[in-house]
């Protein structure tokens, strides 16, 4: 009959108890010199048979066979299988006899491989180093031992040092998140780059549309955002006179959790001085081939293709099949749902074109946010392969320059890969009086009940007064880039630690 998992915490502990009696106690154990890995000893076999090695890792497995005990442990490296003889232990052999799964343990024994042709470590000597109280589930099915596996997301997500240990899929896409980070940062310092750090902290939250977390400066009695963006301060630096500069780091905006976005993650930001919206459209071309092939290999990907909140199956999706299309977003409006630019000639116009689409307009405060909403509605979940949607509306897009040939658009792209949005970049305003006209006009939206409105930044025109280089800029969220690297079908699967509600 299988225990509850309070009765199994109640018999660990005892067996915990029953060891500290006897002057026993692995939680005061501070080191362990291991001389192997279970991968070194596998890749090494031919020469370590017979050798003496030591190793540390979870225990996953015990199966009695007659006098001795087969059992298997994994440490960073892999799974290693462990022969463990009453002959060879003595008294100890008990000990052993009664670990649980999961404890962590440290081995010295002699290397060989049995009849049946597994790597074995014949055990002479063992040290328990840490015991799991509490019934960890380790995962499937392992070396033909049947295990409960952790399967519910919520529960995989809240205990995510369990999801590590249990579903190998889940620890081989967050690791991957991890190398996309790496990936993206030897990419960008092999081209120059300077990688910066700019506050977390910030009197005006701006650099993108969204709602800033609110905090409070004890000492200095002063009301503080945590930052939306990373751009301001980084173009403060291109000012500055560093050509080419980066940041890597966390983002806080006060918006919903979907399977798109968490309220705090990792965004890259880039700008480099004297380039545009097509130096950023080959850099970002260049660095995701490279990401794609230092990560998993290859650059042929199956991301799961997204329509809004909802994952759909995975597609095929070549990234060096180069260039990649550069769509502007009328075009993309009117190809999927024949509304042209005479569809937005005036507020009125624009709502009736989003009403016949299936949006409300009612809280859009702008012909161009009602374009941008239904280009959102009607071309994003038609975008499977790599796709430059450009010309975006000037209302929505207020650090960028604009579009020379029409004052109503601007020199901004965003990047899509099978329906997900995998970069924004811009040709930067560099015109610090264009910026205060494009600050105030937020402002205006601001009145108007527009929440993600760009607040008013003085000391950012200010720093612009004193001469920008023209500059491109592009923002990528590494946890969507890890998404379509994975094949993942949700953020939360490429987070170590998402955000959910207490327990």
């Amino acid at each position: 009959m299988m225990l509850d998992e309070n009765e199994q915490r109640r018999i660990r502990i005892d067996k915990l108890n029953a060891l500290r009696e006897r002057g026993i106690d692995p939680f005061a154990i501070e080191r362990y010199d291991r001389t192997h890995t279970a991968a070194q000893v596998h890749e090494g076999l031919e020469q370590l048979s017979g050798a003496k090695v030591t190793l540390a890792g979870r225990l996953f497995s015990i199966r009695k066979m007659g006098k001795a005990l087969f059992s298997d442990i994994e440490d960073e490296t892999g799974r290693i299988q462990l022969h463990v003889r009453r002959d060879l232990l003595g008294d100890a052999y008990a000990d052993f006899k009664s670990l649980d799964i999961a404890d962590i343990v440290g081995v010295e024994g002699e290397v060989f491989r049995t009849e049946m042709g597994e790597d074995t470590v014949r055990v002479t000597g063992f040290t328990l180093l840490a015991k799991a109280v509490r019934h960890v589930p380790l995962g499937k099915k392992r070396d033909g031992v049947a295990h409960e596996t952790l399967k519910d997301d919520e529960a995989r997500q809240r205990m995510r040092y369990v999801d590590l240990l249990a579903n190998p899929e889940s620890r081989d896409a967050l690791i991957m998140r991890c190398r996309v980070v790496q990936a993206v940062r030897e990419f960008l310092n092999a081209r120059g780059f300077l990688e910066v750090e700019t506050p977390v902290l910030q009197s005006v939250a701006g650099g993108a549309s969204a709602r800033p977390f609110m905090t409070f400066h004890n000492d200095l009695k002063l009301d503080l955002k945590l930052r939306i963006s990373l751009e301001l301060y980084l173009k403060r630096l291109i000012v500055g006179g560093i050509p080419k500069v980066y940041e890597i780091g966390r983002v806080f905006r006060n918006e919903a959790a979907d399977t798109d976005h968490n309220p705090e993650f990792t965004l890259m930001e880039l700008y480099e001085a004297y380039t545009d919206l097509e130096g950023m459209m080959d850099l970002v071309e260049d660095m995701y081939v490279d990401v794609a092939r230092r990560v998993i290999g290859t650059t042929v990907v199956h991301p799961v293709m997204k329509v809004g909140d909802e994952a759909l199956e995975a597609v095929t999706v070549d990234l060096s099949q180069r260039p990649w299309r550069r769509l502007p977003m009328m075009q993309g409006i009117l190809e999927n749902s024949g509304l042209d630019r005479s569809a937005f000639r005036d507020m009125a116009s624009a709502r009736e074109a989003a009403r016949s689409v299936g949006l409300d307009p009612e809280k859009m405060p702008t012909i161009g946010k009602i374009i941008e909403k239904v280009h959102e509605k009607v071309t994003q979940p038609k975008l499977v392969q790599p796709t430059f949607v450009v010309d975006y509306p000037i209302e929505t897009s207020p650090l960028a320059k604009k579009h020379p040939n029409d004052p109503t658009l601007t020199r901004r792209f965003e990047v899509f890969i099978a329906g997900q949005e995998l970069g924004n970049a811009f040709s930067e305003i560099n015109d610090p009086f264009d910026q205060r006209e494009r600050f105030a006009d937020q402002l205006l939206q601001m009145k108007a009940g527009e929440q993600e409105a760009h607040p008013m930044d003085e000391d950012f025109i200010r720093a612009l007064e004193c001469g920008m280089p023209p500059t491109g800029g592009l923002g990528v969220g590494m946890d969507r880039l890890a998404m379509v690297l994975a094949g993942a079908r949700s953020i939360r699967d490429v987070l170590l630690f998402p955000l959910l509600r207490p327990e």
